[in-house]
């Protein structure tokens, strides 16, 4: 069942959370407070134990810098993050993230998540200009290429990725998008290594009119990692809500990758409520952890 945030739920969540504690009993979880001050959360330590790395793509934070979305992901207690390309780096580096940075550029960029105790594991939804594209990814300590690349080019890519031990995640975007449908991306996939695969959208799936439990089913065995989220309908017109408040059967989903044995990043990717998104994403990590401790246990 759907459960809206409107502004008056949504301010009344924020304050239960500037207190420091979850909505329903659950641990204390991240908020932004009123005055923008972050409030430390405790992360999905549950979700580790599964092999499941919860990060945050650094587009839910498409306003500010990525260094700003850095902070915000350590402010949730998470340590993981995805990048995508053309955010501006920082106040002091105005280039945008990709693979036009310069040497020192990256120094910075890697000195700046190590002191914040994230590491970048994914980047995209990028293009992939060859080797100029991997030789970053490697420097970077990237382990997936998130993209949505032209099907003559897997063959090409397959060998890179086994070069350079570098994933190529194929990115669903809604209907009509070449890779709206799974059958594509297993279409795509017939026939090369292991490193090519999915970066499951699950919200993009219900806005295609797709099911996402039955997609993941149908996925088994090429799947990398997740662009996570639940959403208020099925549509074009559906928008991003807290985990478990939608229509997605979030707690399917994560038994499904479960059963799978799947061992992966998931990128809180959210897209609605852009200016003061981090109370709600706050929900996302705490019911994301909560599922994760049940399957735990």
């Amino acid at each position: 069942m759907y459960h809206p945030l409107d502004r008056r739920n949504f301010l009344k969540a924020g304050a239960i959370l500037g207190a420091g504690f979850g909505l329903g009993g659950l641990r204390p979880i991240a908020a932004a407070t009123e005055t923008g001050s972050l409030v430390k959360g405790a992360g999905s330590p549950h979700a580790e134990k599964l092999g499941w790395r919860l990060g945050c793509q650094a587009w839910s934070f498409n306003k500010s810098s990525f260094f700003e979305a850095i902070d915000k992901t350590a402010s949730l207690g998470l340590l993981h993050i995805e990048a995508f390309p053309g955010q501006r780096v920082s106040k002091e580096i105005s280039a945008g993230f990709g693979d036009g940075l310069s040497t020192e550029q990256r120094k910075t960029i890697k000195q700046k998540l190590s002191d914040s105790g994230v590491k970048l594991v994914n980047f995209g939804v990028t293009g992939i200009s060859g080797r100029k594209t991997f030789d970053f990814a490697k420097d970077m300590g990237i382990e997936t290429i998130v993209s949505e690349p032209d099907e003559g080019d897997f063959q090409k890519l397959d060998a890179l990725c086994g070069e350079y031990e570098i994933n190529v995640a194929i990115h669903n975007h809604p209907k009509d998008s070449h890779y709206w449908s799974p059958d594509t991306i297993l279409k795509v996939t017939k026939g090369l290594s292991k490193r090519i695969g999915a970066c499951c959208d699950t919200g993009h799936w219900p806005r295609s009119g797709l099911n996402s439990v039955e997609c993941l089913k149908k996925l088994e065995g090429r799947i990398i990692s997740f662009h996570f989220k639940d959403v208020n309908k099925t549509g074009g017109d559906a928008h991003d809500v807290p985990w478990g408040t939608g229509i997605n059967d979030v707690k399917g989903m994560l038994t499904e990758i479960h059963r799978q044995g799947i061992k992966a990043m998931f990128s809180v990717e959210y897209e609605y409520n852009w200016d003061h998104s981090l109370p709600e994403i706050a929900l996302c990590v705490a019911y994301f952890d909560k599922i994760a401790a049940e399957l735990v246990g």
